[in-house]
C-alpha cells in the first residue's frame, strides 16, 4: 500500500511535536515495513501515536480494536479536533447507526475506525471490512487476548479471524503490562507471521515506590498529602469509600473530589476536568478512573488497598510523574488487605449452578427465545435485575463476568451512551419542515449551529444544552427530535444511562449452558498466583522497583535507590528496649514452626501491628529472619 507521507512530518503537522518519544518511531517504522509488531510501552508512553501516525502515512484506514468505549470516544473526539477523520462502533449503538459508520468507512470517509472486539464477528462487520482499504490493524490493550494475563476477554480471540480477511495487512499489538508468558501468548493468539517485540524498559527512575504498614490509613494519607505538594490520585476499593475519603480530606482543608463509574456522565466529566485543570488538587477514585488520562504533573499516587495484581498496581501507580519529575507511588498496607484479596478471589469464581441460575434469569430479563439473540444488545440494570430475580449482587456480578470469559455474553464498560443524531434530510426538505413547524424550527436551528458536522455523520448531542439555548425544557426538546425522526428529517438516538449486555452466542437453555472446566480452573489458578505475587510485593523487603521490573521480565535491573527499602524508611527507629522486647516475642512465636506474616501479627495487639511489621521488616532485611519456599517466616539458626 502506497506511503504518502513521512512519520515525522505527520507528527509535526497534526500534533505539533518536534520529535517522537523513545521507541515510538521504531514501532512506526516496523509496521510501515509490513511487520507484525508487539509494542510494550509503560503507562504514559504514547501508545496511540504508534498507530495513528502510520495510519496517516498511507492510503486507506487503520482499524483499531479496543475494549474501552470511553477511551474510544475520547480518541475519536481528539482526532477530530486535530482535523483527522475518525469514527467508532461499539455496543449500545443502533443497527442503523452502525450501518452508516461502516458504509462511510467502506467509502473511504475515515482514516481511523475504532471497533469494540465483540463487534468483529457480526455479518455486517465481516461484509463491510472486506470492502475497506485497510492499511493497519491495531490492537489496544493486547494483553486481553491472553488467558495468562489479568484481564482476559474472549472476544479478543476473534481478532485472529479478522486477520484472515486482511491477510496482507500488518498488525500492531500494544500494551502497557505484559509478563513473559503473556508476551508469547499475544503473538501466538494474534497469529504473528514472525515474532517481533519492541519493548521500552519499564524503569521509572523518577518514581519512588513505597509500601507503608499502616493501621490508620486515612490519617497517614492526610500526612502524605500535606507533605507532598502537587496533584494527587488516591485509589480506593469501593464507590462509597471514594466519597467518604474525599469528604474526609475536604474536612481537613485539602481540595479533593471523588470519581467512580456510578456517577452520571456529566458529573464524571465535570470532576475529571476540574482535576485536570488543577481546580481540584486530589481525586479519590476507584479503578474506573485513569484510562486515557494524560496529566503529566501528578506528584503522588496513593493506594489505600492492595490491588489484585501487579499489572493493575503498576498501571495505576504509573500515572504519577509522567513529566519526569520526582513523584511518589505509595501503598498503605495491612495484613487485612491480603485476607480481603484472597476472600474476593474465591467469590469471583462462583459455583456452576449459580452461573446457570443467572444465565436463565438473563433469558427471562431480555425475553430472548432459545436459539435467538446472537449479536443483540440490551440495556442492563444490575440492581434491578438482582431485585427482580432475587439474586445477590456480588455473586451475580461474578457469574456475569464468568459468562463473559466463557464467550456467552459481553458486558459494555460504558455506563452511559450519550444522545446522538444525524440530520439526513436535504436542505430543501429541512427548510420546508422548519417553515411548517415553529417549535422544530427553533430546535433545529440550535442543533445545526451547535453541531456543524451533524449533516455528514452521527454526532453526540446534549438535549440539556439544546434546551438551554432554545429556552425550552429538555423533555420538549426530546419530543421535538422524536417527531422530526418520524417525519424522516433526522435519526435520533436518545441517551441511554444503562450499561449494555450483548449476547455473543445464540441463547441456549440453562441445562445446555457449558463451561470449560479446564479453562475455568486454569484462570482461577492464574488469578491466585497474581494475588499472591501482589501480596509478596507488599510483604517482601526488596527494592520495590526491582520487584516490579522482575515481574515484567526485567530481572537484572539495578536497585532504584529511592524506594522505601532502598532509603531504609521502614527500618525500625524504636527505642532499644521496645525493639528488643518485640524481637524476643517474635522469636518466641516462631520457636515451634515457621508462620506466615499475618499470623505473627495476630500474636500482638492490633494497635501494635504497624510497629511489629516494622520490626519484622528490619529483621528480614538484616537476615535474622528468613522465608521458606511457601513464604513462611522462621528464625535463622
Amino acid at each position: 500500500m502506497k506511503q504518502t507521507a513521512e512519520p515525522l512530518d505527520i507528527l509535526q503537522q497534526y500534533w505539533g511535536h518536534p520529535a517522537f518519544r523513545p521507541l515510538q518511531e521504531d514501532i512506526i517504522r516496523s509496521v510501515l515495513d509490513g511487520r507484525d509488531t508487539l509494542a510494550l510501552l509503560p503507562t504514559g508512553g504514547g501508545k496511540s501515536v504508534c498507530y495513528q501516525v502510520p495510519a496517516l502515512c498511507r492510503e486507506g484506514l487503520c482499524i483499531v480494536v479496543s475494549p474501552l468505549i470511553a477511551l474510544m470516544k475520547d480518541q475519536v473526539q481528539n482526532l477530530q479536533s486535530r482535523g483527522i477523520a475518525a469514527a467508532a462502533i461499539f455496543s449500545g449503538m443502533s443497527r442503523r447507526a452502525i450501518d452508516i459508520v461502516f458504509e462511510n468507512a467502506s467509502n473511504g470517509a475515515y482514516k481511523l475506525l475504532y471497533l469494540s472486539p465483540e463487534r468483529l464477528k457480526t455479518e455486517l462487520a465481516i461484509a463491510r471490512i472486506q470492502r475497506m482499504q485497510v492499511n493497519l490493524l491495531a490492537v489496544d490493550e493486547a494483553h486481553c487476548v491472553s488467558q495468562w494475563g489479568y484481564d482476559f476477554r474472549p472476544s479478543y480471540l476473534q481478532i485472529a479471524d479478522l486477520r484472515e480477511l486482511l491477510p496482507a495487512v500488518p498488525l500492531l499489538a500494544l500494551t502497557a503490562t505484559a509478563t513473559r508468558d503473556v508476551v508469547e501468548d499475544i503473538q501466538e493468539k494474534l497469529l504473528f507471521r514472525k515474532k517481533n517485540v519492541l519493548r521500552q524498559s519499564f524503569v521509572r527512575p523518577n518514581l519512588s515506590y513505597s509500601v507503608l504498614y499502616e493501621a490508620k490509613k486515612r490519617e497517614k494519607l492526610l500526612d502524605i498529602l500535606r507533605n507532598v505538594p502537587g496533584t494527587g490520585i488516591v485509589y480506593v476499593r469501593s464507590r462509597g469509600e471514594a466519597k467518604e475519603v474525599a469528604q474526609f480530606l475536604s474536612a481537613n482543608k485539602l481540595s479533593a473530589g471523588f470519581y467512580h463509574a456510578g456517577l452520571s456522565p456529566e458529573d464524571r466529566n465535570t470532576r475529571q476536568e476540574a482535576w485536570m485543570a488543577g481546580e481540584t488538587r486530589v481525586i479519590v477514585c476507584t479503578n474506573a478512573f485513569g484510562m486515557g488520562i494524560d496529566k503529566p504533573d501528578v506528584r503522588v499516587v496513593v493506594h489505600l488497598h492492595l490491588p489484585d495484581s501487579l499489572e493493575a498496581y503498576f498501571q495505576e501507580a504509573g500515572r504519577g510523574g509522567r513529566d519526569g519529575r520526582k513523584s511518589y507511588a505509595t501503598l498503605l498496607y495491612t495484613p487485612a488487605d491480603a485476607d480481603g484479596l484472597r476472600f474476593h478471589l474465591q467469590a469471583a469464581y462462583p459455583a456452576f449452578e449459580q452461573v446457570r441460575q443467572v444465565y436463565q434469569a438473563l433469558g427471562s430479563y431480555t425475553q430472548l427465545a432459545v436459539g435467538a439473540g446472537l449479536g443483540e444488545s440490551f440495556d442492563f440494570d444490575l440492581p434491578f435485575f438482582c431485585t427482580t430475580y432475587k439474586l445477590d449482587t456480588a455473586p451475580t456480578h461474578a457469574a456475569l463476568r464468568l459468562l463473559e470469559q466463557e464467550g456467552w455474553i459481553a458486558l459494555s464498560d460504558a455506563l452511559a451512551t450519550p444522545a446522538r443524531a444525524w440530520v439526513k434530510a436535504t436542505r430543501e426538505v429541512l427548510y420546508d419542515y422548519q417553515i411548517r413547524n415553529k417549535q422544530a424550527d427553533t430546535v433545529l436551528k440550535v442543533l445545526l449551529r451547535a453541531y456543524p458536522g451533524i449533516h455528514a455523520d452521527f454526532t453526540d448531542i446534549s438535549e440539556a444544552n439544546i434546551a438551554n439555548y432554545a429556552k425550552m425544557d429538555a423533555a420538549a426538546v426530546q419530543k421535538t427530535l422524536e417527531n422530526a425522526q418520524k417525519e424522516g428529517i433526522l435519526i435520533y438516538e436518545p441517551r441511554s444511562e444503562k450499561p449494555q449486555i450483548i449476547f455473543t452466542r445464540e441463547r441456549v437453555t440453562a441445562e445446555n449452558l457449558t463451561i470449560d472446566q479446564a479453562k475455568f480452573h486454569f484462570r482461577k489458578q492464574r488469578a491466585e498466583e497474581r494475588v499472591e505475587q501482589a501480596i509478596q510485593y507488599a510483604e517482601t523487603r526488596r527494592c520495590r522497583s526491582r520487584q516490579l521490573l522482575a515481574y515484567f521480565g526485567e530481572p537484572d535491573s539495578e536497585p532504584c535507590g529511592i524506594c522505601d527499602v532502598c532509603t531504609g524508611r521502614n527500618k525500625s527507629d524504636l527505642p532499644a528496649e521496645i525493639f528488643e522486647s518485640m524481637e524476643k516475642k517474635i522469636r518466641d512465636v516462631l520457636r515451634d514452626e515457621p508462620l506466615p506474616f499475618d499470623e505473627i501479627l495476630r500474636a500482638f495487639a492490633l494497635k501494635r501491628h504497624e510497629t511489629v511489621a516494622q520490626v519484622i521488616a528490619y529483621l528480614l532485611d538484616e537476615g535474622k529472619l528468613l522465608k521458606d519456599e511457601t513464604d513462611k517466616l522462621y528464625v535463622k539458626k
